[in-house]
């Protein structure tokens, strides 16, 4: 059972993982030198507890107890129970979700790992916008895909608020990181896999038709603006577009996984 620890003083050192969350290269220098990551509200805390990852610690104001009384019931690590202006104090916004968890990194799956009898994947290329990594994760599990592959510069999925914005998909889907980004994709083509690119190349077909009849796919998107490169474009199976009007040339990454994802799934 988690031991419960009431805080008065916001600069208390054992708030420490807890500490300036709006710094986004303090958090990044924080969490890779000590391993670990934030969840953020009940449902995405209890999401990443069930999924596998050790709590350090959980912060929460006293009236989130009772709504994870069955998560601490099962840990033993410390919960620190503070009032709402003082947890604002110590992590530098509004905790309106009330609850936080501390909780610490898995070593990364291989990619034959993650794409074990998976049928549909995500691939992304540079999508270095956390928000969006964590929006196509929710699209991706939402509309039955079964992993997610990124390139070395792509967002942590484990940010905090790409965790947030995710509701927890970062741990219902299985990912990891492609070791080799040059021929990432030609390497899903001999697993198996179609690899179908999003891009507004010239050759690009709709998207329904780029999908249709592909028993194993690999969606492929890229980084926002300036999309995949010419060597992902190129090395695609497939290159596919959705077709716009109203004078629009594309959408929003996270936008277009979504219209994507759905299609895909119905193929």
């Amino acid at each position: 059972m988690a031991t419960i620890q009431h805080v008065t003083d916001p600069a208390d050192p054992r708030l420490a993982d807890y500490r300036d969350l709006r710094d986004v290269q303090l958090r990044r220098h924080l969490e890779a030198e000590h391993g670990l990551f934030l969840a953020e509200g009940e449902k995405v805390v209890r999401r990443a507890v069930e999924g596998g990852h050790t709590p350090r610690s959980f912060l929460m104001a006293p009236r989130w107890l009772d709504g994870l009384a069955d998560v601490l019931d099962r840990s033993d690590a410390p919960c620190f129970v503070l009032d709402e202006r003082l947890a604002e104090e110590v992590t530098g916004f509004h905790v309106h979700r009330g609850a936080l968890a501390s909780l610490e990194r898995q070593p990364l799956p291989t990619v034959d790992d993650v794409l074990a009898g998976a049928r549909s994947v995500l691939v992304l290329e540079d999508v270095v916008d956390h928000t969006n990594v964590g929006a196509i994760f929710r699209s991706g599990a939402a509309l039955g895909f079964e992993a997610v592959l990124l390139s070395p510069r792509c967002a942590d999925p484990l940010y905090r608020r790409a965790v947030k914005v995710a509701m927890g998909a970062v741990f219902a889907l299985p990912w990891t990181r492609l070791p080799d980004w040059h021929d990432a994709l030609p390497s899903l083509s001999a697993r198996g896999f179609t690899t179908v690119a999003l891009t507004l190349a010239d050759d690009a077909v709709d998207v329904t038709e780029a999908v249709a009849g592909v028993d194993r796919l690999a969606l492929v998107l890229g980084g926002e603006g300036h999309g995949l490169s010419e060597r992902w474009q190129a090395s695609a199976d497939r290159r596919a577009v959705i077709p716009m009007a109203a004078g629009i040339d594309s959408l929003n990454v996270a936008a277009a996984s979504a219209v994507a994802c759905y299609v895909a799934a119905r193929r």
